[in-house]
């Protein structure tokens, strides 16, 4: 798994948004790494292999685990705190901590390049 510092976590359990943003971003010179929930992706930044994104995509509403539930997991471990999210939902919801930016969808790729550059870490 790549823990290069240009990494963006995409966390949505929409494979076709997965997909495509991940595309948007890999054009960008981004590495992507994907996950379909908040528990794949917690699975993703523990461990001795552990992910470190510059940036997370994340997605409000999704089965598992949802991303508000995956954001309060992320303020109780000191070292995955500070990991800047981008909230990606068609919610206007966006009172969590950590979170940098919200992206309503459906989104315009030039909005999304921009909010990343803008907050990753």
């Amino acid at each position: 798994m790549s823990t290069a510092s240009n990494t963006v976590l995409v966390v949505d359990d929409d494979a076709d948004i997965r997909e495509a943003v991940q595309d948007i971003l890999s054009f960008e010179g981004y590495a992507v790494a994907q996950a379909a929930n908040g528990q794949e992706a917690l699975a993703l930044l523990s461990g001795p292999h552990a992910l470190r994104p510059c940036l997370i995509l994340l997605d409000l509403m999704m089965p598992v685990m949802d991303g508000e539930e995956f954001v309060g997991r992320l303020q109780q471990e000191q070292r995955l705190a500070e990991l800047p999210i981008i909230l990606v939902t068609a919610s206007g919801r966006a009172q969590l901590p950590g979170v940098r930016a919200v992206l309503k969808k459906p989104f315009d790729m030039d909005v999304l390049l921009s909010a990343v550059g803008e907050h990753r870490h």
